[in-house]
């Protein structure tokens, strides 16, 4: 039996999981609180202590993602705010980030301004397709080598200038990695490279310099970002199974809906977007959560109709008190129930804006309608006995009121056993077994 460890060192809870290698399934799994107030390294290696007791089991390999510290915050600057930037956008959410600014254009004072306050931790710098306007990214790249800005870049603009401003802001001392193009030709969106930058910017200066660990260790551990992690194990499970699905997690301060469709004529067709279509896309719901963001999904749930005006002021009242006490658990049946019905509010609402293609910037939005598998997760979710988590995706599934292509038949199941980050985690190294760990105990239930 060949195992490894893999861990998610999320912002409140750290969560390991023991994989057999050969059989692609887990043989331990346990948790325990983030200790982001001392070390990281504390939380994260009690959990592992816990998740492989008994097992007899020493020098496996570990593979670690985190969110924690607020995980990955992402700038994006680029050329039009419908066609470049909005390509970036995509990209950077595709890569686990928190995208915290847009903006497009050549920067100015103010919006100099606007980028720092925003606390980035990268920089997303785009512009032009290949051949096409150089002068916008030039004149960004100009301004913020000027500005002495120190928060690391990723390049992937317009390639025919990428090597002059590297240069350009490497003089500057601004620490800069060159990627391809996201928008290399217009209706083509190419995020691999950029998402791949991203991800070693995140590895080499974010998580250090979050000072989440006194040491070295848990910089030297850590491979992922957590969404981009779990976005790599959805693309596995679709893979492994085909054909189209969905994964809605619902998490205490956001929730994240992931989505992997099968690309159709409208990537090609006269209709196609000029920033490109993201077949396997993340969208990030910041206002829509179970504690932290509980308010927001009350007045997003009644903006949207899908409370009466009785139960909305009921549901105020409770949201309010979990969004003052964050750790707030539910110590009865009806607290259970309450927590239950802001849940289900929030995965409605948050699928119905990931069809929408809002916050993506999609015209015609994502059509879900073939999506055969509803994969559940979050906290809420995990611990709720089987027929609860059942009823809130179940009530997901039932909702067509919001006038989009939601799925017509999808299967639901929870990811009880927290194997998608895990997956994600795996796939570069061990792609078979991380099919056969997420078909095991999502694509069989």
């Amino acid at each position: 039996m060949t195992l490894a460890v893999c861990a998610d060192v999320g912002s409140t809870y750290t969560k390991a999981a023991v994989v057999d290698l050969t059989a692609g399934v887990l043989v331990g799994a346990a948790a325990a609180p983030t200790t982001v107030g001392s070390d990281v390294l504390h939380g994260l290696d009690a959990a592992v202590a816990a998740a492989t007791a008994g097992l007899g089991v020493r020098d496996v390999p570990w593979y670690v993602c985190s969110s924690a510290g607020g995980g990955l915050r992402l700038a994006v600057l680029g050329y039009e705010a419908l066609v470049t930037a909005q390509a970036g956008r995509r990209v950077g959410l595709s890569a686990g980030a928190h995208v915290v600014h847009v903006a497009a254009g050549r920067l100015g004072a103010a919006d100099l301004t606007a980028l720092r306050a925003a606390r980035p931790d990268v920089v997303l710098l785009v512009g032009g397709t290949d051949g096409g306007d150089a002068d916008t990214i030039t004149h960004n790249a100009t301004r913020l080598a000027r500005a002495r800005w120190r928060v690391p870049v990723v390049l992937a603009g317009n390639t025919d200038v990428r090597a002059e401003l590297t240069g350009l802001l490497e003089a500057a001392g601004v620490p800069v990695t060159g990627a391809d193009n996201v928008l290399p030709r217009i209706g083509v969106l190419a995020p691999a490279s950029a998402r791949a930058a991203i991800r070693a910017v995140f590895l080499r200066h974010v998580i250090g310099g979050k000072r989440l660990s006194k040491g070295a260790r848990f910089a030297r551990l850590v491979r992922a970002a957590t969404p981009d992690a779990v976005l790599t194990g959805v693309e596995v499970l679709a893979d492994t199974l085909g054909g189209d699905l969905a994964v809605v997690d619902v998490g205490g301060a956001t929730t994240d809906v992931y989505s992997v469709l099968t690309p159709d004529e409208r990537a090609t067709g006269p209709g196609r977007e000029v920033a490109g279509s993201l077949w396997r896309a993340r969208t990030v719901e910041g206002d829509l959560g179970m504690r932290w963001s509980a308010p927001g999904v009350v007045r997003a749930a009644a903006e949207e109709r899908l409370l009466s005006p009785d139960e909305a002021d009921d549901l105020t009242a409770a949201a309010d008190r979990r969004a003052a006490d964050p750790a707030f658990l539910a110590a009865d049946d009806a607290e259970r129930a309450v927590d239950r019905r802001i849940a289900t509010l929030a995965a409605t609402v948050a699928l119905r804006r990931h069809a929408r293609g809002a916050a993506t910037g999609e015209r015609a939005g994502r059509d879900l309608r073939d999506v055969r598998l509803l994969v559940g997760s979050g906290g809420v979710l995990r611990h709720a006995s089987g027929p609860a988590s059942g009823q809130v995706l179940a009530a997901v599934l039932a909702d067509h009121a919001g006038g989009w292509a939601l799925p017509r038949a999808a299967r639901a199941v929870v990811d009880v056993d927290y194997v998608l980050a895990a997956g994600g985690l795996l796939a570069e190294e061990h792609r078979s077994a991380a099919g056969a760990l997420l078909r095991h105990h999502l694509g069989t239930q």
